[in-house]
């Protein structure tokens, strides 16, 4: 076997066990280094992101809108706002990475996370329903809608934005606010009456922010109440 490093953990407790320190005074030691050694960890992310959007990334739309009432209109694709972001993040120790956090039929989670090369990281997550919206198969819509959540939760966890930001030729699964659309998902897992009640006690401005979900809610509850009732 190969000798210990001094500075390594098992090297620091092996030397202060020789000096007399107990086991718990070590392991005490060792937490205390721990905490210390991640909190030089989220300081060393916190001057590299500082640092990142001192940049001010611009990100290209590349995509124009050429049918529907959105013609003629721009916006960014995954790899426009991939393209814009990652020459800055590497230049400061940074890198992203997407997960898929939740795959259900009716229902996708993507998880974004933003790492540092110093251990740190942050993530953010996104969900919506597969974008069935333009004659698309069921592997398209859940593909769009996959794309979609990797595009705006890496957008999210960077904090940077398209000019005016952009409006998709279609209308976009999580375009609804992520709390309301969480909060009524929720509502909608307890069927038909529980979602009934939950939108009516939402005001009649969240009710309106809502609409564009409203026919992939109202399916989810009725699959819950068939659920229920087999």
């Amino acid at each position: 076997t190969g000798s210990i490093a001094a500075h390594s953990p098992m090297g620091m407790m092996m030397a202060a066990m020789n000096q007399g320190a107990s086991l718990e005074q070590v392991e005490k030691m060792m937490d205390l280094q721990d905490r210390w050694e991640r909190k030089e960890a989220e300081k060393a992310y916190n001057a590299a992101f500082a640092a990142f959007k001192a940049e001010a990334v611009r990100i290209i739309k590349g995509r124009k809108v050429t049918d529907g009432p959105l013609r003629g209109k721009e916006y960014a694709e995954l790899h426009d706002v991939v393209d814009a972001v990652t020459p800055a993040l590497s230049r400061h120790g940074l890198s992203t990475a997407w997960k898929l956090t939740r795959d259900e039929k009716d229902w996708l989670e993507v998880t974004c996370t933003l790492k540092h090369v110093g251990g740190h990281s942050e993530s953010v997550s996104m969900g919506g329903p597969p974008d069935a919206g333009g004659a698309k198969n069921a592997l398209q819509a859940r593909a769009s809608t996959k794309s979609y959540l990797e595009r705006y939760t890496l957008k999210a966890i960077c904090g940077v934005a398209e000019g005016g930001d952009d409006s998709d030729g279609n209308p976009p699964p999580a375009a609804v606010p992520l709390e309301l659309l969480t909060a009524a998902r929720e509502a909608a897992m307890g069927g038909w009456a529980s979602l009934s009640k939950h939108i009516k006690s939402l005001s009649p401005a969240d009710r309106a922010a809502l609409e564009p979900e409203s026919y992939a809610l109202k399916k989810a509850a009725k699959d819950a109440d068939e659920k229920g009732a087999a």
